[in-house]
């Protein structure tokens, strides 16, 4: 686990694009999740209709569900595309403990879109995370957030269940950031 300073966010940035995944389960929340992690899906409904769909989408794709879930991201390109890597500073004030993923999977698909990233060397996770905006045949649009981890280092395995609890406070932004965006387009 890194503290940083958030003026130092681009530094971090830096010395994570030159690092690689913590985990060799590149890409498995796309199937079966692996065992010996902790496992969560979540699905929410965000409305119904294209301009939903798609302001869903570029929130996700484009990092706006992290800074609306008030995180402070620092990525290596403006989009969420394959290979590149985000630094996300979770804190308060100047100070925050650093989080770095890369993209492992992009889904690009009519009526399926998002990613996967997965952890970089001082993340307090291991594991992956998958953000995918789905829209049915009933034209409801769908957010799933899925992830598979495990405490990095003494002080996330000593968090224990605050950890979960953590995940499941920051999952809960990362909807609303979602929702509100596509609440705008005056879909339902």
């Amino acid at each position: 686990m890194r503290l940083i300073a958030a003026r130092g966010l681009v530094r971090e940035l830096s010395r994570a694009v030159s690092t690689e995944p913590t985990y060799v389960e590149l890409g498995a929340t796309g199937g079966p999740l692996p065992p010996a992690y902790w496992h969560f899906s979540r699905r929410e409904g965000l409305g119904h209709g294209s301009p939903v769909f798609e302001a869903a989408v570029e929130t996700v794709m484009t990092w706006g569900m992290h800074r609306g879930a008030g995180l402070r991201p620092a990525a290596s390109g403006p989009r969420a595309v394959l290979g590149a890597t985000v630094v996300m500073c979770a804190g308060w004030g100047g100070v925050g403990v650093a989080a770095g993923c890369r993209v492992v999977r992009v889904i690009d698909e009519a009526d399926r879109r998002g990613f996967a990233y997965g952890t970089l060397p001082g993340h307090p996770e291991i594991g992956e995370e998958a953000f995918v905006v789905e829209r049915d045949d009933d034209d409801e649009v769908w957010l799933t957030i899925t992830a598979f981890s495990r405490p990095n280092g003494v002080l996330p395995t000593l968090a224990g269940p605050v950890g979960r609890r953590v995940q499941n406070l920051l999952t809960g932004r990362y909807v609303r950031a979602v929702r509100e965006v596509a609440a705008g387009t005056g879909g339902t």
